[in-house]
């Protein structure tokens, strides 16, 4: 079989190796790191209270992230997500409302409960619905969605400023890492078509057990000898010759494949081949600061809640109560601070939420800050977003960067490895189909 090289070991590289492993290619994946993960990694940080790999930020997943899923599938790491059919909304003050999925058939199941949400009133949820309505009306035939953001829409609907602050913005920025202000309505649209009214499944949020370097363990390919991972090894430019990619040029020795799959960050990509003419200045980045508390008693006996009103946006329990972590999306306000006025911020805020907070002692606490975490999905912005192929028949591109159809996220990085495969394979006279479709029909005209 031809040998490919896969240039990054994040999500996207690790999908393109796997579908391709699977089907017996000889892959070779690179990665500068000493671990793959890109930026949804585990590490090891010295003298931390825990004595273990933790998160540089919780990652989660929904129902409606099937090539995700599928990834995990073919590493058989899927026992791993436990899935969560309650999100808690939570106000300051510590008063919890449920929303979950009911007996209702999709639009509808999550209409029960949302009736009996307590930190919005009868305006607010009424207005809801019917922007709801028009989601399901506009999102296939409305073709200005990728000119406005996400803010101009719910404003020409009449959402309430209440509706806005503590329904809409939590969702998409913990969804899409951006504020309403910047979004485009298009993607707007898309995470709650798929995410909250095209099924019930589609809702379903899957949180791994297990740190998230424990799902791309060694162990793990060990079913796909042919892929092969070399740490360590930072490529520093692509000797073409004949209008092809020949070797890709590493400290330790070049490496040499007939395909090559580059799964970088655009501006690093940009860097090394510059007559790809990679635009990446087009993609603004957005930031992400993971929080992790460990206190000396139990806090809370909840799973997770979505924090209302305040900086900090999401809490997790990873760990009996007593180890939190809190995500802080499209966190620009914190990337000024240091790590110690975050900590006090944070603590202070969630001890609004968990009143026992205010009665444990902290023991340790680290501050992980993605200052590029996602690219800022911004209106016109799909334009400028390439897809797999290149000036180099035998070099593909992934990357969430890429033109998957999803905004910057774990399943837009698996759809990118697997679209990037496909264009691989396609390439080297063996084409296969990997990329699974959306749950259900989702377009903008």
């Amino acid at each position: 079989m031809p040998k490919i090289a896969v240039i990054g070991g994040g999500v996207a590289g690790m999908a393109a190796a796997a579908a391709l492993g699977a089907d017996g290619h000889d892959i070779e994946l690179v990665e500068a790191r000493s671990f793959p993960g890109g930026r949804a990694a585990s590490y090891e940080v010295p003298g931390l209270a825990c004595g273990q790999p933790i998160d540089n930020c919780q990652h989660i997943l929904l129902g409606c992230c099937v090539n995700l899923l599928d990834f995990y599938a073919r590493l058989g790491v899927s026992r791993d997500i436990e899935f969560h059919k309650r999100f808690n909304f939570i106000e300051p003050g510590g008063r919890v409302s449920t929303i979950e999925a009911g007996p209702l058939p999709a639009p509808l199941h999550f209409a029960v409960s949302f009736a009996k949400l307590r930190f919005l009133g009868l305006k607010d949820k009424i207005g809801i619905a019917s922007a709801m309505q028009a989601i399901r009306a506009e999102r296939t035939t409305r073709p200005s969605l990728d000119r406005m953001t996400m803010l101009e829409w719910l404003q020409e609907k009449r959402q309430t400023s209440r509706a806005i602050e503590r329904f809409w913005e939590p969702v998409l920025v913990s969804a899409i890492n951006e504020y309403p202000a910047r979004i485009a309505a298009s993607h707007g649209f898309q995470a709650f078509w798929l995410g909250f009214l095209a099924s019930a499944g589609g809702s379903r949020m899957g949180i791994p057990k297990t740190p998230l370097g424990a799902l791309y363990a060694s162990r793990n390919w060990a079913k796909m000898p042919n892929v092969r991972f070399r740490f360590k090894a930072t490529v520093t430019s692509l000797r073409t010759e004949g209008g092809r990619v020949v070797s890709a040029e590493s400290a330790g020795a070049p490496i040499e494949a007939d395909h090559f799959i580059s799964a970088l960050p655009a501006e690093r990509l940009a860097f090394l081949a510059p007559e790809l003419n990679v635009p990446w200045e087009q993609l603004g980045s957005s930031p992400i600061t993971g929080i992790h508390f460990w206190f000396d008693r139990p806090v809370t006996d909840l799973p997770h809640g979505a924090l209302l009103d305040r900086t900090i946006h999401w809490f997790f329990n990873k760990r009996d109560g007593e180890y939190i972590q809190i995500v802080v999306s499209a966190s620009h306000r914190l990337t000024q601070m240091s790590k110690k006025e975050v900590v006090e911020l944070a603590l202070s805020e969630l001890a609004e939420f968990l009143p026992a907070v205010a009665g444990a002692r902290l023991l340790d606490a680290h501050v992980a800050k993605e200052m590029k975490a996602t690219f800022s999905a911004r209106p016109g912005l799909d334009k400028y977003r390439p897809g797999p192929e290149t000036i180099y028949p035998n070099l593909s591109l992934a990357g969430d960067w890429t033109r998957t159809g999803w905004p910057a996220t774990m399943e837009g990085a698996a759809r990118s490895g697997y679209i990037a495969a496909e264009h691989a394979s396609a390439q080297l006279g063996q084409p296969r189909c990997y990329l699974l479709p959306d749950i259900a029909r989702f377009s903008i005209a």
